[in-house]
């Protein structure tokens, strides 16, 4: 984004929004984890301690998402990167 044709305040206002809402959105994202992958794997309230099943299950969970994750913001950028170049290009989506 191009933010040159505002004032510095205008600019340092955009910047604050822009961080507000990328840390929404991590927050989301690390929320959905947790709750995912502890509705899946934590079962067993008789401790406090996770059993090592439920250990190697919430790893197993977590590795998963954050694979898959990094999978669906590579195909974003691709497809974003696709539809920037048609737009310069003068295409249509």
């Amino acid at each position: 984004m191009d933010f040159s044709s505002l004032s510095s305040g205008e600019q340092q206002a955009m910047q604050r929004l822009i961080e507000q809402k990328q840390m929404k959105d991590f927050m989301r994202l690390y929320t959905g984890l947790v709750e995912r992958c502890f509705d899946s794997c934590c079962n067993d309230f008789t401790s406090k301690a996770l059993s090592s099943k439920e250990q190697t299950c919430v790893e197993n969970c977590t590795q998963k998402w954050l694979k898959h994750s990094e999978r669906v913001g590579a195909r974003f950028q691709e497809e974003n990167a696709k539809m920037m170049q048609q737009q310069q290009q003068g295409g249509r989506f």
